[in-house]
């Protein structure tokens, strides 16, 4: 069913890297709430349902397949407010949540294997083209990586279904904005609501559309 989502999977193996990482984020076009990357490291290739891109499934299918990865892996979540990204910039603020998920992940394999040191058994796939990263373990950027390996689909489930359950908390707390409908991207009902209200506290305000054009 996944066979064909693991030949850079097989590849990195075959390379004796003995954890390989997909790392994948959500979140960064929306006008508001946090960009959220998460790092998968598959314990079993097994699953039942469906794993693919997750901008390709419907909540449901996410859900279920977030419920099995969480089974069948080790999972790294990283979050950047939009108070840093408004700080560093988008592109950086990914960097940085990307970073975090894989620490958080690593240190879950260590703390099972009983190993400091993984340096030299440590794989990163990332989805896209474009890393920076002061980790000392191997990575490929992949074009597409969400759609070709395993690991990334999975990382960008889990990362999409963590932070729409995020921006659905936050509609309860300003629900006057819609988040749960577009989940802070720039849809026109959210850019009206924006006008009417003004910018809440989760909203990034060095994007365009945020605050008035002076």
């Amino acid at each position: 069913m996944v066979e064909h989502l693991l030949n850079y999977e097989t590849e990195a193996q075959n390379q004796g890297f003995r954890f390989v990482l997909g790392v994948d984020e959500a979140g960064r076009g929306p006008l508001a709430g946090p960009v959220v990357a998460a790092a998968v490291c598959l314990k079993s290739f097994d699953f039942t349902c469906r794993i693919d891109d997750s901008k390709k499934m419907t909540p449901a299918a996410r859900q279920k397949a977030f419920d099995q990865i969480s089974q069948k892996a080790y999972v790294g979540l990283g979050l950047i407010s939009e108070t840093a990204i408004d700080q560093v910039n988008i592109l950086n603020a990914t960097f940085l949540a990307m970073e975090a998920a894989v620490r958080q992940l690593v240190d879950q394999i260590r703390k099972e294997i009983r190993s400091e040191v993984l340096t030299d058994q440590v794989k990163i796939l990332v989805d896209g083209n474009r890393f920076k990263t002061d980790l000392p373990y191997a990575y490929r950027g992949i074009i597409g990586g969400d759609t070709s390996s395993l690991s990334i689909a999975c990382a960008s489930i889990i990362a999409k279904t963590y932070r729409d359950r995020m921006m659905e908390h936050y509609d309860r707390i300003f629900p006057q904005y819609g988040f749960k409908a577009h989940k802070g991207y720039p849809t026109a009902l959210h850019k009206l609501a924006i006008l009417r209200y003004g910018p809440s506290i989760i909203h990034r305000k060095t994007f365009q559309g945020v605050l008035p054009e002076s």
